[in-house]
């Protein structure tokens, strides 16, 4: 039971890593704007939040590197697409090259760089429990932050007029350039929080979930968390849902390593990559269930006035 406990508790840890960039993105599609910069911003935020880490020993402020590095790329990434009209699948693409090649090239002497103990956190009474203490309440606290984030995330886009507003534009910014708000304006706020998010997801795989640098270490959770979003079809609850299966399969291949089941480690380590083509593959066989809450102008861009 110890292992299974323990199984639970490294899936919701993994979980949580691609629950918080694909909320990101999520907000970002909200408004219209597709992102394929994940993998290169979040590889920018976990060597920021690592360094950070390393000159100053506080691991919050590793986390708030990590956003602001994501955020500050996503506002450049927003400029392009918003302002200057560039192409959004060809400037996102560009903006993870550029993310890779950055990363590795300001993490050459980070490498072999040590971070203080991880803190340790856990409920109390409730951590001492058998079983359920590993499996639920001994994670780090931004496990439960990000379930948090989801419940108001839902409450803002469905419950409050900003959030209608932010609907809106991702439906029809004409429309919404016709009411009267700034449309522009919007979308790139859009862009910069969910950068941020992205950030935060970089810099607690670099800090928290596996306190080393290496180069290339998102290993394409950016581009799993893009694919998140269309799986959820576009719902925070099921953004989340998503994100714990697809950290549950992730984790299964080192369970099934450690219980020494014979399969070449290559086949376990595809398992995550994968079970994203299949998923996208079996929901591709009914493009209406997909469009029923994918926003209406989606990677399309916005000329005032037009």
């Amino acid at each position: 039971m110890e292992s299974y406990a323990l199984l639970l508790g490294s899936t919701l840890s993994a979980g949580t890593v691609l629950a918080i960039a694909a909320l990101g993105l999520l907000i970002n599609e909200k408004a219209g704007i597709v992102n394929l910069g994940a993998e290169g911003m979040m590889l920018c935020a976990a060597i920021a939040g690592f360094a950070t880490v390393v000159h100053t020993g506080s691991f919050a402020l590793g986390l708030l590197a990590g956003m602001a590095a994501g955020a500050l790329l996503a506002v450049l990434f927003g400029w392009l697409v918003i302002w200057l009209n560039t192409n959004q699948y060809a400037t996102g693409l560009a903006l993870s090259l550029f993310g890779v090649g950055f990363s590795a090239f300001a993490g050459i002497n980070y490498v072999q760089a040590r971070l203080p103990d991880t803190p340790k956190f856990s409920w109390p009474v409730l951590g001492d429990l058998p079983v359920l203490g590993p499996a639920l309440f001994r994670l780090h606290p931004l496990v439960y932050l990000t379930m948090l984030l989801v419940v108001l995330l839902m409450w803002f886009l469905y419950r409050t007029r900003a959030g209608l507003v932010l609907r809106s534009v991702g439906e029809s910014p004409q429309s919404a350039h016709a009411l009267g708000y700034p449309v522009r304006r919007i979308r790139l706020l859009a862009v910069a929080a969910g950068g941020a998010l992205c950030g935060l997801a970089g810099a607690y795989i670099s800090t928290v979930y596996t306190p080393l640098w290496v180069e290339g270490m998102v290993a394409g959770r950016g581009w799993i968390a893009l694919a998140l979003t269309t799986f959820a079809t576009w719902r925070p609850a099921r953004v989340l849902l998503g994100a714990y299966l697809f950290g549950g399969v992730t984790m299964l291949q080192f369970h099934l390593q450690a219980s020494g089941v014979h399969v070449a480690s290559q086949l376990l380590s595809m398992l995550p990559y994968l079970a994203t083509i299949v998923v996208l593959v079996l929901i591709s066989r009914n493009p209406t269930w997909i469009r029923v809450n994918m926003p209406a102008s989606l990677g399309k861009p916005f000329f005032p006035g037009s």
